[in-house]
């Protein structure tokens, strides 16, 4: 499933590395920095880094598979029409299951859809085997206020 975006949707698709698809839905230009949304594909198993977000709060929804998030205190599997919110803060991961995960990952105010535009590549020039900038994703994580506490796998458990 896909959905109908502002203007052409092939200029709004990334791949981050060999883990990430995302298609950048609502930026933060279309709504005055309100919120912004991505609709977000994830290899199966492939995790995140550990990390919190300052300036703005997650909301994910699954549309197929899987997702383990962990955050906070909170450890929790979300499947086909689920829905849940990170807030600010709060140190989470979160985990494609076995299948992979496809979800929508709304940011408000807005945040992650820099973030994808930013340190992604364009699908349309990806390689079969896309590079991931680990150095570029860092620096452009640590200026939107995210932090990264841990590699992925690791947990708030861990820290």
């Amino acid at each position: 499933m896909s959905f109908a975006t502002n203007g052409d949707s092939h200029d709004r698709v990334y791949v981050l590395g060999q883990d990430l698809r995302a298609t950048i839905l609502t930026t933060a230009a279309e709504t005055d920095g309100r919120h912004d949304m991505s609709e977000c594909r994830q290899a199966p198993g492939s995790t995140t880094p550990l990390h919190l977000h300052t300036r703005y709060e997650e909301r994910l929804w699954v549309i197929a598979g899987s997702l383990k998030v962990w955050a906070g205190p909170e450890t929790l599997t979300l499947t086909s029409g689920d829905y849940y919110a990170i807030p600010m803060n709060v140190p989470h991961a979160v985990q494609a299951g076995p299948d992979g995960s496809h979800a929508l990952n709304i940011t408000s105010p807005a945040g992650l859809a820099e973030l994808i535009e930013r340190t992604g590549t364009p699908a349309r020039l990806a390689t079969a085997e896309p590079e991931f900038d680990a150095d570029l994703f860092m620096a452009v994580t640590t200026e939107l206020g995210d932090v990264v506490l841990g590699p992925p796998g690791a947990t708030p458990g861990d820290i």
